[in-house]
């Protein structure tokens, strides 16, 4: 089939209040300019080079993702345009968004990252490493950067009992960061999690943005 096929039998699962980030990573501008004519306007890079390359050669409307580890020398790269980083993952990293954002007058929509895998990977805070940081004073003196929600990736299996616990867990610590620290922040209200293989569970477990790639464009091109 073809993307515009894909793309409309993915919408067609997903309700009105989930949003769709296309996973364009390592695919071809003329594929994502095909999802983008299908009326698809979110797309989620895991690398910098790849999303600053891609930026500037496509629609100026398209609202770009970083979803991969991001290194705080690359932040620069994509500060000026960028609409959500997903994969926050220390102080030191929302300490140099907000140094990009406020170079640029803007302020980055962020999401903190969670590890919830049962299997081992390299990124990802634990519920007392995000305490830290949103206790500190150095948080709290951050004025350009908005924390909107968390991201997290279930472990890869195809045992659905593990994946919907780690997501309950994801979902578990968004209510209680909610409750402790953004009760009174409409814009904290983003959970992203689940992708081309598990994202219909992390619907039902109360995700509100998946990340869906493979589904869309076929197998990934490695060029």
């Amino acid at each position: 089939m073809s993307i515009a096929d894909n793309l409309r039998l993915i919408k067609q699962t997903i309700p009105v209040n989930v949003s769709l980030v296309v996973v364009s990573k390592t695919q071809p501008v003329g594929s994502i300019m095909e999802a983008y004519q299908s009326g698809q306007r979110i797309f989620g890079e895991n690398k910098v080079q790849e999303l600053t390359s891609k930026q500037t050669q496509l629609p100026t409307d398209i609202q770009w993702h970083l979803l991969g580890h991001l290194q705080t020398n690359k932040v620069k790269y994509i500060a000026p345009f960028v609409s959500l980083i997903h994969s926050v993952d220390s102080l030191k990293l929302l300490k140099e968004i907000d140094k990009e954002a406020l170079h640029h007058n803007r302020t980055i929509d962020c999401l903190l990252e969670f590890y919830i895998a049962g299997e081992e990977t390299k990124f990802g805070l634990s519920w007392e490493e995000a305490m830290e940081i949103l206790n500190s004073a150095e948080f709290t003196s951050l004025k350009n950067i908005r924390i909107c929600g968390v991201m997290g990736m279930a472990s890869f299996t195809d045992d659905e009992k593990t994946i919907r616990t780690e997501f309950k867990v994801l979902v578990h610590y968004f209510n209680d960061l909610k409750k402790t620290f953004f009760a009174d922040k409409s814009y904290f209200k983003e959970i992203s999690m689940g992708m081309s293989s598990d994202y219909p569970i992390a619907i039902q477990e109360g995700a509100t943005m998946v990340r869906i790639g493979t589904a869309v464009f076929g197998q990934r091109n490695y060029l």
